[in-house]
């Protein structure tokens, strides 16, 4: 199940779609429903006309009458956000400070004498002055979403003298600092692994250069061996399962909960050090290499008969340049490509190498990356496996084929982060003849016609419909215009590079 379009926050006035197809109208710093986005936006009224007259004739006399009061009110609020500092910026030791001003997740830091009391879901901040201090917090991505909330395990951040303690000696006492974060809820999807918890673990604790223990509630096995090479050059020490883990560690430092800043996105003005999205997948590369040579020191060990039969053949063209590589991530169940054999064909005479990529849950995120690093063309249907786009060289290209009622969506998540990465990012919607819902309702059907008026119904119209009840069948003529932009693109792009080096 893909839990990515349930909701977004709001990031300049783009709507949220909600899972369970109920709508609320909050303050603007709220959380706004795509329902209702939807609904605003054909709202098209003679009164909301008379409101905005209304309103600009206020904005007018303001202006002329008082400018100096207008301006000096705005610029001295503007400086005040500019200035004020963020929360929990300079607390002081012996102190427990949770910043809870963002809309998508909490953060909590302790300074002191930290322990750790796993039986009781604590950390426990020994100090000796009378102030009694307690937090309660779930260190997950998704405050807002109380559904998956829920199921993330609550941690209890108190101050407690010595002698109350339930251990007073620490079995292990760690110099760094302690990161610690869920590796539960829409953990198994691979969309939510990279946005709700590497990207944030890399903004929270890359600062740290290694010297940060990361301590993990829902501590998985199978989650250690898909991300532990990436793990592993975030820290220097093993991972504490804090569950199973009933030692009392001591700390002089614990964060607990990640910092987000957007979807599959870093906001370099929100990091320190200004890193981006690209110095992440810079990480990536450098956590993967170990693995990748292994591979293909595998792949050599292997038969010749079988090598050749892996090996695609006629990788150049007929001037003996290589051949442009297109990989095609293909998908299975619904919202898969029924003429995918044709498309691979028109790839082929366009003048690209084609591989097609069949991941699977058990696959190697390390063999993922070794296929798109290496390709100048990722193509694939819209769905969390578009998130693999991270795996792409910045300057490749990125095709995402949009399915009807997936517009928005497929903008959000993956073209406009493909974007930040520095990658060329083409957008192929489909016309309503291209997909399998063609067959199944009558041609002015609102399902065709305006699938913004299902949405607008909610979550598990949204999935019934167009995320598990369609497949695409692509317009070859259409859609090999597309491929011949890409295919051109990258000609350009390897020329410029040749001239100059």
């Amino acid at each position: 199940m893909v839990h990515y379009h349930r909701i977004l926050l709001p990031q300049q006035k783009k709507p949220d779609l909600e899972q369970q197809g109920s709508f609320k109208l909050h303050s603007w710093n709220k959380i706004m429903s795509y329902d209702y986005y939807l609904s605003i936006r054909n709202h098209r009224s003679n009164t909301g006309f008379l409101r905005l007259l209304l309103l600009f004739s206020m904005f007018s006399f303001i202006l002329l009458f008082s400018p100096r009061l207008f301006f000096s009110s705005f610029y001295t609020l503007e400086n005040q956000e500019e200035n004020w500092p963020a929360p929990c910026s300079n607390m002081q030791n012996n102190t427990i400070c949770c910043d809870r001003s963002a809309l998508r997740t909490d953060v909590c830091f302790m300074r002191g004498d930290v322990r750790t009391d796993s039986s009781s879901n604590s950390f426990f901040l020994v100090s000796g002055n009378s102030s009694n201090m307690d937090e309660k917090i779930r260190p997950y991505t998704r405050k807002w979403e109380t559904s998956v909330m829920s199921t993330i395990d609550e941690l209890h951040l108190k101050t407690v003298p010595l002698q109350s303690m339930p251990s007073q000696t620490c079995d292990v006492v760690h110099n760094v600092p302690a990161v610690v974060f869920s590796t539960g809820g829409y953990t198994g999807n691979v969309y939510h692994e990279f946005n709700d918890g590497m990207i944030p673990l890399y903004i929270t604790s890359q600062k740290f250069n290694g010297e940060a223990v990361f301590v993990m509630l829902e501590y998985h096995d199978w989650w250690m061996t898909k991300y532990g090479y990436v793990v592993s050059h975030l820290s220097n020490y093993p991972a504490i399962d804090f569950s199973n883990d009933k030692r009392t560690h001591c700390f002089s430092e614990v964060i607990v909960g990640l910092r987000i800043h957007d979807e599959l996105a870093i906001d370099p003005a929100k990091m320190d050090d200004h890193k981006t999205i690209r110095d992440f997948r810079n990480l990536l590369d450098e956590a993967y290499k170990p693995r990748i040579r292994g591979i293909i020191k595998e792949e050599a060990e292997k038969p010749r008969k079988v090598q050749k039969a892996q090996r695609p053949s006629n990788t150049q063209n007929q001037l003996g340049i290589e051949k442009p590589k297109l990989v095609i991530l293909s998908r299975n169940g619904s919202r898969k490509i029924e003429n995918e054999g044709r498309l691979v064909k028109v790839a082929k005479e366009v003048g690209f190498n084609v591989e097609i990529l069949r991941p699977k849950r058990s696959t190697e995120l390390e063999k993922i990356y070794m296929h798109l690093n290496s390709s100048d063309v990722m193509v694939g249907v819209h769905g969390a496996a578009m998130t693999h786009f991270l795996f792409m060289r910045p300057g490749s290209v990125f095709i995402q084929i949009v399915p009807l009622g997936t517009d928005w969506a497929a903008e959000t998540y993956y073209g406009e982060p493909a974007v930040k990465l520095g990658l060329r990012y083409i957008n192929y919607k489909i016309l309503p003849k291209e997909s399998s819902l063609y067959e199944e309702y009558k041609k002015d059907d609102p399902v065709l016609r305006d699938p913004d008026s299902i949405n607008a119904k909610g979550w598990q119209y949204t999935k019934k419909v167009y995320l598990d009840g369609q497949n695409v069948k692509l317009d070859l003529v259409r859609f090999r215009k597309r491929l011949i932009r890409a295919y051109q693109y990258i000609l350009r792009k390897r020329q410029q590079e040749n001239t100059m080096s």
